[in-house]
């Protein structure tokens, strides 16, 4: 077997350096060997050794994998073995972690229903014809048979070894030897000849990281020493993949001057005087839009500094109180405006070209003959935590999205992070990959949008539009069939996993009583107690969470798991047959790479939560396919546009792209109420600020729908970054070079950019823990990362047709390294999650992984599609929408208080990038003065008093301008954002809602958690209104009682209230001050208007609220307003009532 390989032997740079030990400390003699069980069910020794806590007093513990070879794992030639070995591992269910044994367990069925696509895990296929011997027939891409001998006699992998190397070549059927015994050389189905696999001399790694040996001679250096990539392609005749930029007849580059040429080759400056077509444009605001924009913001800064001058100077001596607050509030409110609306000077918008991308990376071309998608590997992460709040039949649409979407299937991959560890999710995503099976070649058959089945088979439009193909409507009725079938399925699991285990239950108590009688013949019998276990379909315990939970079977106490669903497809099209469901012919049936990850959990470790899970799946795509950009999106979050990964990818290999960190797409919802109630589309972020932002170092991060540089996770620094000094006056003052005083945080992290600048070598363990493949991955992400070097002003280029060559086959020692890898105990005493991925500390860990990029040097970019890239939900129930934002405004205060605080930003973060971010954990503080202010009214009204002595024109005229400025700025934003004037003012309403309960909360938290240590949380209680099933927005009208609604409703009370009094002090006075009264009652109806929204939520379902409640209320503000009046009469009259009588 190719796995038999000791991975030890020969190791790039990195992994050499890696597992040396540091000078004074002691080798650790630990070896990690895994076992894998056998047809026959024994398991062969090839498993991690037992750890005991020895582990926790090393600071790093070397390992290798290796796998000795015993009888039933003798040697064998690796090309005969590979594509065996990768369907043996599709079919088993790897399980480990700290102090357990690595094991492959072999699925015989991973649902109860059968599998016919030939690459998913537990594939329905015809058994061995030898006696004894319950294994399946080796198969080729198809799932059809391989049978090695013309009789057609069915024999496994092993027994067809045993007969080649033990019997002689005689076949066990017929008696006649074997005409062909390699395996790679039997015909398929259609009896063409499979085709070789590569070349198996040296070590997996050492294949994958040929890419990267070329022969960077010292002729190929430029004059600053970097390595010259233009100069080697145009000067050399060295070549990656197919071929290199341009191949001419002879292999020669050049005009024929030298007399070796045919004269058809091409010269640098021939290359430069071709036009270069970028993959990408910005799109400036028009002048006429953003000039006035620019200026209004000026205007607006210089009367808002001039009025708060004018009220500092002009106190109100009959109320000192009153003013002084107001005056500190509007100074504070002023601050924050600036904080919001600096950064939105230098918006732009940027548009795609995928034709170009097309014609460069998958058109026949000298450099890439064939036409073989150049393209990098993309993997995608779907994280998903508790089956019961996120419905698995939700994720299961995700997924099949992802396998749907228009990108080479050979080049993706999904994985999906079940952080609960459910069999659940498990068997959704099993019964989601079978399904897929149908799905997916429909949606290519017939180009379908979305390629959510869900979302698809929901839409209201009519679906047969622009459909050509005349067996259309037959497909669809049928894939809708299968779907609604699918729907049933899932839905069905729990009550399906729970009546098989309680049957395997009852048969597993039924055997222990048995053995006890006859171990105790005479002696009573007291009850049998076992475990009550968790069972999957092949009739085996699930190594996961149980749904009785019992010790190492529980949400934080369980192994690692990975299966692969669907294995790495054929690095060729593999086209369907007019048989079957549909008529799949000259329709390419392949599926991506699909892989179900539970990372392993064990009480006493940090988990990290959904940070932590996420940088389990970096590092376990690392080692099984190792894409260089990776695509995260949550469970609710599916692909709505097949094509955005390729208009992601523009970005990332257009010229300047290997800059670039991320790109962020725009999080569009559904299942929103029309009217929008409570902002849930906020629009206003993700059009406004996001697309302001991405006129300076790019957008913040958001959590979901975001295209990563895989290198930016693992902490480098941005190539070039010595060439890109920054800061507000690095034009006219450039900074001198010198040593890097940063702290460790703000260092670089250096790659093989400068060859005589490479890291520390020493330190790779302690950064990225103790994976000798997971360290030897990284050189090779980054390559395959970089643009493509079709032009000389490309900088840090990879040649055209590098990534032509067929990725490497999953061998069971690579998915034995990923269980490594999510391992409870490989985080400890490296920098994951403090510098390296996704970062901890955080409940908003997005945008602190987004800012470390950013202050490192990486830009990032904002990708709005013209159809939305992506879809999810968001809460359309007022108290879920509160603890949303609570959840967010909690993360800003935690940044605000640590050193993620965009003050301490190193000086490669422009100026207005670190006030966008400053703004960040700034915002919640404004609830303080925000609520006072709020307040502020209805005491106005009940003192008389108002927070100027008298309404004179200066103070009115201030007002004026400062609202008409509000309102210009408002509308030229709509006009180069494109959002709706409604969308604004619902904002603006939900800002104060969200300010006066979850942003105070919010704060409020925070303070306690810094300076005393305390964490405290907001639950719900009671519920009620949300009986209509029927009604797609019930849950709108839901009551959800929460601690959160008590400020916002006392600020309604009390400003109604106060309106009521001050009416009744005006009309009893003798002398009635009605400016004293217009004032107040307009600031106090501003008030009540921006909290109109959260008004309605509280009366629940429209039409339901007893019109008794309305009378009630307005009487007791009646006689509240009366009373107080008979308290406090207006001066100079003691009667109640004054001088006022009817006539």
């Amino acid at each position: 077997m190719a796995s038999n390989n000791r991975f030890s032997q020969s190791r790039s740079n990195l992994s050499n350096n890696s597992d040396v030990p540091e000078p004074g400390r002691p080798p650790v003699p630990h070896t990690v060997k895994f076992a894998r069980r056998t047809s026959s069910g024994r398991y062969v020794n090839y498993s991690r050794d037992d750890l005991d806590s020895e582990v926790g007093s090393v600071d790093y513990t070397n390992y290798t994998v290796h796998i000795p070879p015993t009888p039933d794992n003798q040697p064998m030639d690796p090309s005969i073995s590979q594509k065996v070995e990768e369907q043996y591992v599709s079919n088993s269910m790897f399980t480990g972690g700290f102090n357990n044994v690595t094991k492959a367990h072999l699925m015989d069925k991973v649902i109860e229903t059968e599998t016919n696509h030939p690459q998913m895990a537990g594939a329905k296929g015809s058994s061995c014809a030898i006696p004894g011997c319950d294994a399946k027939v080796m198969s080729d891409e198809r799932g059809q048979d391989l049978l090695p001998c013309e009789c057609d006699f069915k024999i496994c992998r092993d027994c067809f070894i045993d007969a080649v190397k033990t019997g002689g070549g005689i076949c066990p059927g017929c008696k006649e030897p074997y005409k062909n015994t390699d395996l790679t050389d039997l015909p398929d189905g259609n009896g063409q000849q499979r085709p070789m696999l590569p070349a198996g001399g040296g070590s997996k790694m050492e294949r994958r990281l040929s890419l990267m040996k070329s022969s960077k001679s010292a002729m190929m250096r430029s004059q600053t020493g970097d390595f010259d990539h233009n100069r080697w392609l145009f000067e050399t005749s060295g070549t990656y993949g197919y071929g290199n930029a341009f191949w001419t007849k002879d292999g020669n580059f050049g005009s024929g001057k030298d007399g070796d040429g045919d004269g058809d080759g091409m010269e640098p400056q021939d290359l430069m005087s071709k036009p270069w077509r970028p993959l990408t444009r910005k799109l400036k605001i028009p002048a006429a839009v953003i000039s006035p924009y620019r200026l209004l913001i000026l205007i607006r800064v210089v009367v808002l500094a001039l009025f708060l001058t004018w009220r500092v100077k002009h106190q109100n001596p009959d109320a000192v109180w009153l003013w002084g607050m107001s005056v500190v509030c509007e100074l504070w409110f002023a601050f924050s405006w600036l904080l919001d609306q600096l950064p939105k000077l230098c918006p732009i918008n940027r548009e795609t070209d995928l034709q170009v991308l097309k014609e460069k990376f998958e058109t026949p071309t000298a450099s890439n003959p064939t036409g073989k998608s150049d393209l990098p590997g993309l993997d995608v992460f779907v994280s998903t935590a508790d089956p019961e709040k996120e419905p698995p039949l939700v994720t299961a649409n995700t997924i099949l999205s992802i396998l749907a979407a228009e990108y080479p299937v050979e080049k993706l991959s999904c994985y999906v992070s079940d952080d609960g560890g459910a069999l659940l999710t498990f068997e959704a995503m099993a019964e989601a990959a079978s399904f897929a099976n149908i799905w997916v070649p429909f949606c290519r058959k017939h180009v379908v949008e979305p390629r959510n089945p869900d979302s698809y088979f929901s839409l209201k439009r009519d679906p047969y539009k622009n459909k050509v193909k005349s067996d259309f409507v037959k497909d669809r009725r049928r894939v809708k069939r299968e779907y609604d079938e699918f729907k049933v399925r899932i839905n069905s699991l729990p009550d399906s996993i729970r009546r098989r285990s309680d049957a395997y239950h009852a048969r597993e108590e039924i055997k222990a009583m048995k053995a006890q009688r006859q171990n105790r013949d005479d002696e009573p019998l007291e009850p049998v107690k076992i475990p009550k276990a968790t069972w999957m379909a092949d009739g085996t315990h699930w190594p996961g969470t149980w749904l009785t939970s019992s010790s190492d079977h529980s949400k934080g106490d369980h192994a690692g798991i990975i299966q692969v669903m669907l294995k790495p497809p054929s690095d060729e099209p593999l086209h369907g047959v007019s048989e079957g469901l549909l008529d799949l012919t000259d329709v390419d049936i392949r599926l991506p790479l699909l892989v179900y990850v539970s990372r392993e959990k064990r009480p006493g470790y940090d988990h990290n939560k959904k940070a932590g899970a996420m940088n389990a799946l970096v590092r376990a795509s690392a080692v099984m396919s190792n894409g260089p950009f990776i695509l995260n999106l949550d469970c609710d979050h599916y692909i709505y546009n097949s094509e955005a990964m390729r208009e992601g990818m523009c970005f990332m290999m257009d010229r300047g792209g290997d800059r670039l960190c991320y790109v962020q797409f725009p999080q569009r919802f559904e299942g929103i109420d029309p009217s929008d109630r409570y902002a849930n589309h906020n629009t206003v972020f993700f059009d406004v600020n996001m697309r302001a932002l991405d006129g300076l170092m790019g957008p913040v991060y958001v959590g979901t729908g975001c295209l990563f540089r895989r290198i930016a996770l693992y902490g480098f620094d941005p190539p070039r970054s010595k060439d890109h000094s920054s800061g507000c006056c690095s034009c006219c003052f450039p900074r001198r070079k010198k040593k890097n005083h940063l702290p460790e945080e703000n260092q670089a992290l250096r790659m093989g950019e400068y060859d005589d600048e490479e890291m520390n070598l020493s330190l790779v363990p302690k950064k990225f823990g103790n994976s000798a493949f997971l360290i030897d991955s990284i050189p090779v992400a980054e390559f395959q990362g970089r643009p493509l070097a079709d032009h000389p002003s490309v900088k840090n280029g990879r040649p055209p047709g590098a990534l032509t060559i067929p990725r490497e086959l999953l061998d069971a020692s690579t998915v034995a390294e990923a269980i490594a890898v999510i391992s409870c105990w490989y985080e400890d005493k490296t920098e994951w999650g403090s510098r390296i991925g996704w970062i901890y500390g955080s409940v908003t860990e997005d945008v602190v992984t987004g800012y470390r990029m950013h202050n490192r040097g990486w830009k990032s970019v904002y990708c709005v599609t013209k159809r939305d890239a992506f879809r999810g939900t968001a809460p359309i129930n007022l108290t879920d929408r509160l603890h949303q934002v609570l959840r967010w405004a909690t993360g800003s205060v935690e940044i605000f208080f640590s050193r993620n605080n965009a003050l301490l930003a190193s000086p490669r973060m422009k100026i207005l990038q670190r006030i966008a971010y400053l703004n960040v954990g700034i915002y919640p503080f404004t609830s303080i003065f925000l609520i006072v202010y709020c307040f502020l009214p209805a005491l106005s009204l009940f003192s008389g008093q108002f927070i100027v002595q008298t309404l004179n024109v200066t103070f009115l005229v201030y007002l004026l301008i400062i609202s008409i400025t509000l309102c210009l700025l408002a509308l030229l934003e709509i006009k180069w954002s494109g959002i709706s004037l409604e969308e604004w003012w619902r904002n603006e309403q939900f800002w104060l809602i969200g300010g006066t309960s979850a942003h105070l909360a919010a704060v409020l938290q925070g303070l306690l958690k810094v300076v005393a240590g305390v964490e405290i949380s907001f639950t719900l209680t009671t519920k009620s209104g949300g009986d209509d099933v029927d009604d797609e927005f019930a849950d709108l009208y839901m009551v959800k009682w929460s601690s959160l609604m008590i400020p916002p409703i006392t600020i309604m009370m009390v400003n109604l209230i106060a309106i009521a009094v001050g009416f009744s002090r005006t009309i009893y006075s003798v002398i009635p001050e009605w400016s004293k009264l217009i004032g107040g009652v307009f600031f106090s109806f501003w008030v009540l208007a921006h909290l109109y929204p959260f008004a309605k939520g509280l009366m629940g379902r429209r039409g339901r609220t007893p019109t008794i409640v309305y009378v009630w209320s307005g009487l007791v503000a009646i006689t509240i307003s009366l009373l107080w009046v008979a308290i406090n009469p207006p001066a100079g009259n003691t009667d109640i009532g004054g001088n006022f009588s009817f006539p």
